[in-house]
């Protein structure tokens, strides 16, 4: 049985993707006894089809089964998993240099290979059974890199975008060593994992995949005793985001048996001989006793021991005596070396000693020839096409005059050799590059690192309004008159008797006393003149009753008034826009309102101020995968016509902040609530219970108004989203 070990120092040297790979065939070698070989891999090819490249993975028995495989964003690779296969290829690396995919990486251990996609970007993947062959479509797309969140299987043909499959569970458990262990049941085999180590933490991201509410909690596991002391987990856009905070010297592996994710958090031990330790060394103990030695034969003496390969220089000369115990081998070197004035180069397994004056000299000297042939190697020209940076953004990164155009005096920020130059053609956006080569590939790299598309992103704001409003007016009006030269008993005003009722709609019609024979007319007199006011521009309805004595030529009029008002009210604005990364956006809709300015000579002209809704916002995407934002949102309007114009009514905000992708946050929110109650009365009459209605107005106002700021952005993944 195959096993994989190794130190925390080797750890550091290797790339994070090569530990999670090995840890993964750690945890599958490490299961069970040994299988014999059931099967292996005869050939690998490939070929082009259209944007997509299909690699053809030969068997010499037909397969049962898809491999599994995951996806690795940063750097760009697809892993395939056999088991009980052996690699018959007859070598480990395979260049294919087609579309996206640069070469195939085939690594056994033990009864099980693993097949490493190097990729140029992150795009999706499908497999399928065909025979004795493995047939992996890589997908390429014209539109850019596919997202490592749509990796899919040979089982998926539908293109239409389907829901995301959820995390099943989350646990954490104390291993037999004492290691803090999260285990993650994930919703497929396919689902890609992105692992990074953060300082003190550990975080774990699942591309493309949901978070039920019952797994978005925070875990406080210190009381396992382990090194880790929480576990969070949280929704992060389309993705899921599993932060695990561990304390002390510790390290982490990863591996991923079928459906279920398992990172374990051990514990690191210092040996006090480990490099970097408190004693700063870590070879093997020696003693020494040595009287008037001479300096080469205590060289020859630690080369025996460490078993390193020792070139002494020839000015390597005098004797020294050492008397050393329990010393480590490299330490033992390291005072030899400063007794006298040396120093080392270590090449592999080989370390020259010499003068450190001779060791800085021979450096000089390849330094300056390697100069001088920079100075002497031929000249190559290369034709660059830029996609997305425009050529002109170059010419300081190529220290060239804006002006001439020619290479400028100072060189310190040019990327160029001294004998190197470069055209910039604005029309066709392309670089035409002249100098060494190994000028020419860093520029190669430079290009390929910033000639890349800028993420965009939708930002959709909504202004909500809402207002309740309600008022309420009573008032009363008496009136009194005295007629005793007019005759009553006209049809309309009563019936019988000398008592007479007349009812209208105001006191001038209920009170109005016309005679008989004379036909003039006696109009009351107003003694109360308390009616309830107008809402709205509208006037109060009123109800009037006149009480008229025949026999004394006498009438009392009443007027009743009152008025009700009840208003909701509701206005969502909603602007969006969609820009690029770091690219100011303005999206405004309303009109402009004319006003007479008058200059200090008496001239006077129109000036216009707009009133319009206006939003304008810069994002910045987060490596992370937030968006912070600086909005700027404004909604004014036509208010109340003055003397000088109309009114403007604004409503504004301005921040930065920081959203989640898909999520949506409150910028703020004004609310205003307005209680008013008037009231006007008769004294002592309008105090009077229930009579004192009649001698008093009143009116009672309450009113309420909120205005909410929400904002939502979204980065879009790809050209077909904008569209939509």
């Amino acid at each position: 049985m195959t096993q994989f070990a190794m130190n925390s120092g080797a750890a550091r040297l290797l790339p994070g993707w090569l530990l999670r790979a090995g840890a993964v065939l750690a945890m599958v070698l490490g299961m069970g006894m040994a299988q014999a070989q059931e099967n292996a891999i005869e050939s690998i090819s490939a070929n082009q089809q259209g944007a997509n490249v299909v690699l053809n993975i030969a068997m010499r028995d037909a397969p049962a089964k898809l491999p599994l495989g995951f996806a690795i964003t940063n750097p760009a690779r697809i892993a395939l998993d056999f088991g009980a296969t052996a690699n018959a290829t007859g070598k480990s690396t395979h260049d294919i240099n087609l579309g996206d995919m640069r070469s195939v990486n085939v690594v056994q251990a033990g009864e099980r290979t693993r097949l490493v996609l190097n990729l140029k970007r992150t795009v999706g993947y499908s497999a399928a059974i065909s025979g004795k062959s493995i047939l992996v479509t890589v997908e390429g797309s014209g539109a850019g890199a596919a997202p490592a969140q749509q990796v899919q299987t040979a089982a998926v043909s539908d293109a239409r975008p389907a829901a995301r499959p959820p995390l099943r569970n989350l646990d954490f458990r104390r291993g037999s060593n004492g290691e803090g262990r999260v285990v993650v049941d994930l919703p497929n085999n396919q689902t890609a994992v992105d692992v990074r180590q953060l300082g003190n933490r550990v975080q774990v991201d699942f591309l493309n995949t949901g978070l039920p509410e019952s797994l978005r909690r925070r875990l406080d596991v210190s009381d396992f005793g382990t090194p880790v002391s929480r576990v969070t987990t949280s929704a992060q856009g389309q993705n899921v985001r599993m932060v695990i905070e561990a304390q002390g010297q510790w390290e982490q592996s990863v591996y991923q048996s079928e459906t279920q994710l398992v990172v374990d958090v051990r514990a690191v031990k210092e040996d006090p001989n480990k490099l970097g330790g408190p004693q700063g060394f870590r070879g093997e103990k020696i003693s020494f006793d040595f009287q008037n030695i001479e300096v080469r034969a205590a060289l020859q003496a630690v080369a025996d021991i460490s078993g390193l390969n020792i070139i002494a220089s020839d000015s390597v000369a005098g004797s020294l005596t050492l008397r050393l115990r329990e010393v480590p081998w490299d330490q033992a070197l390291d005072v030899i070396l400063q007794s006298k004035g040396l120093d080392m180069r270590k090449n592999g397994t080989v370390l020259w000693i010499a003068p450190k004056e001779e060791l800085l000299i021979k450096e000089k000297l390849e330094l300056e020839q390697r100069a001088q042939i920079s100075d002497l190697e031929p000249l190559r020209s290369e034709i660059f096409q830029l996609n997305y940076q425009k050529a002109e953004s170059f010419r300081t990164v190529f220290g060239l005059d804006a002006a001439t155009g020619a290479a400028a005096g100072d060189n310190r920020n040019r990327v160029l050799s001294k004998r190197g130059s470069a055209i910039i053609d604005p029309r066709t956006n392309q670089l035409f590059v002249t100098d060494i080569a190994s000028k020419i590939e860093d520029i190669r790299m430079l290009i390929q690192k910033t000639d890349v598309a800028s993420k965009q992103v939708l930002i959709e704001a909504r202004l909500v309004e809402a207002n309740d409003g309600f008022s309420r007016n009573l008032g009363a009006k008496i009136g009194f008159n005295d007629a005793r030269n007019a005759a009553g008993g006209d049809a309309g005003y009563g019936v019988g008797g000398n008592n007479r009722l007349a009812l209208s709609g105001s006191l001038a019609g209920a009170g109005a006393v016309t005679g008989q024979s004379s036909g003039s007319t006696f109009d009351n007199s107003t003694l109360v003149n308390l009616p309830a006011a107008a809402i709205g521009g509208i006037n109060a309805p009123s109800l009037a009753f006149s009480l008229f004595s025949s026999s004394d030529n006498r009438f009392l009029n009443l007027e009743l008034s009152a008025l009700e008002a009840d208003g909701k009210g509701k206005i969502i604005s909603s602007p969006r826009v969609v820009t690029e990364d770091k690219m100011v956006a303005v999206i405004e809709q309303g009109i402009e309102l004319p006003y007479q300015v008058a200059s200090s000579s008496g001239a006077t002209s129109i000036e216009f101020k707009k009133a319009n809704l206006r939003l304008e916002v810069l994002p910045q995407i987060t490596p992370d995968g937030n968006v912070v934002l600086e909005v700027d949102v404004s909604k004014d309007s036509k208010g109340e016509e003055t003397r000088a114009g109309f009114a403007i009514n604004t409503q504004h905000v301005k921040t930065k902040v920081m959203v989640e992708n898909g999520g949506t946050v409150v910028l703020g929110g004004i609310y205003q609530q307005t209680e008013r109650s008037n009231e006007s009365k008769v004294p002592l009459l309008g105090d009077v219970p229930v009579l004192g209605y009649l001698f008093k107005t009143q009116g009672r106002e309450s009113a309420k108004t909120e205005l909410l700021v929400f904002i939502t952005p979204k980065i879009v993944a790809d050209r077909a989203a904008v569209s939509r």
